[in-house]
């Protein structure tokens, strides 16, 4: 066989990607496989962005655009930091690419090397970690407490910066978790950032528009504007305007750094699609109707299934402030048999052995860097979520235990 890079001994396929193969595998084995495992909402990209992507088609905005966005695009970003996040930025300072996941990546490779460090608060999503071992950094991983809500703790990202950290990950509403850090979170973080100015500080707000019960969105570079110019902020147009397969996302930061990620992109993707470009536009300048309407619908399902997962013994549930998910603790569950005697020794067991059962698919928490847990997500609908309870209420009740729960 022909030698592979040493780099790809570092890495992993995503965790949430192997999740959805194995799910679409049974699937197309003829099972009938409910999965949560997707990170996307179900709903159709809202059709005036839909009628903006055929008529930029219709106009031959089907060529090669500028690097990193188109002006109007572009223009679109900036005004909309500035409409909804206070945040005043030039086109300069702008970058669009290929999805927020290629925004994360190009900043790591632009800024992080052999031996530098980059703080990633877990459970995180599972490409952070990754991302930084591709670029040859070291990914310190600090661990989030559930009993502090999964919120990031300023004492703690200090106690863990050395003279090597480059970065620090952030990432609000949370996925996998929903933990949504708040204003006041944000100043005791930055009051410990304000001593490095050489850390870049990437906050991934990509779930911005998703939150519940009264939570209020915040970022770094809003409610710390003297740290603007070491913080990356990224957000795209996937959850909340229902256009992950558009692959359209963005970040605004300082212009060096976007002039160094703009090279990087030159040399890879080049160019997003020229019609996601356009239809983005449409989205950023329609209004957050559809945005609402679609969070409402969320919010009904997280306390449809809050309630019904309370109903289930030894399931341990923090209700997510925002995003789509539910993260799910079931250390209870270890050591329990299976009918045919098998011990569910691992999160992967039980994850394993509820798709065999039940056919119903969810991500375990070890690929976010917290077991034994699982990601389940409701962005599903109310029949498929209700049919999904009562899958893992059946497998729960055909396990035995040597003890009481």
């Amino acid at each position: 066989m022909l030698p592979l890079a040493d780099r790809m001994s570092r890495v992993q396929a995503s965790a949430t990607a192997a999740a959805m193969a194995r799910a679409a595998a049974a699937k197309a084995a003829g099972r009938d496989v409910i999965s949560l495992t997707t990170g996307e909402p179900d709903f159709d990209t809202p059709a005036h962005i839909q009628e903006a992507a055929i008529v930029a088609m219709r106009a031959g905005q089907t060529r090669y655009t500028a690097v990193d966005g188109t002006p109007e695009l572009k223009q679109a970003i900036v005004g909309k930091f500035a409409h909804e996040n206070g945040l005043t930025f030039t086109s300069e300072q702008i970058t669009v690419s290929t999805g927020a996941k290629q925004v994360i990546f190009n900043a790591i490779l632009a800024t992080i090397g052999a031996g530098d460090e980059v703080i990633v608060p877990t459970p995180a999503w599972v490409s952070y970690p990754d991302i930084v071992k591709l670029a040859g950094g070291t990914p310190v991983l600090l661990p989030i407490r559930a009993e502090a809500g999964f919120k990031p703790d300023a004492a703690a990202i200090a106690a863990a910066i050395t003279p090597r950290t480059r970065a620090l990950m952030l990432n609000s509403p949370s996925n996998p978790t929903g933990a949504v850090i708040s204003a006041a979170d944000y100043r005791a973080i930055g009051e410990v950032l304000a001593g490095r100015p050489d850390i870049l500080v990437i906050c991934d707000d990509i779930y911005e528009h998703i939150v519940f019960d009264g939570a209020e969105f915040a970022t770094l570079a809003a409610v710390c504007p003297e740290l603007q110019g070491q913080v990356l902020t990224v957000n795209g147009v996937s959850k909340a305007f229902a256009m992950t397969g558009w692959r359209l996302g963005y970040g605004a930061g300082p212009a060096h750094l976007i002039t160094a990620m703009r090279v990087l992109q030159s040399q890879s993707t080049t160019n997003p699609s020229s019609i996601s470009q356009a239809a983005a536009v449409a989205a950023l300048n329609g209004g957050l109707q559809t945005v609402e309407e679609q969070r409402q619908a969320f919010a009904r399902r997280r306390t449809r299934l809050l309630g019904q997962l309370g109903q289930l013994p030894g399931l341990s549930v923090v209700p997510p402030d925002g995003a789509f998910y539910l993260f799910i603790g079931i250390a209870d569950w270890l050591g329990a048999a299976r009918r045919d005697g098998r011990i569910l020794e691992t999160e992967a067991d039980f994850v394993d052995a509820l798709l065999e059962e039940q056919d119903l698919a969810v991500v375990g928490g070890a690929g976010f860097g917290a077991s034994p847990y699982i990601r389940l997500s409701f962005a599903a609908s109310d029949t498929e979520l209700d049919r999904a309870v009562t899958r893992l209420a059946a497998f729960l009740e055909s396990l035995s235990r040597p003890g009481p729960l």
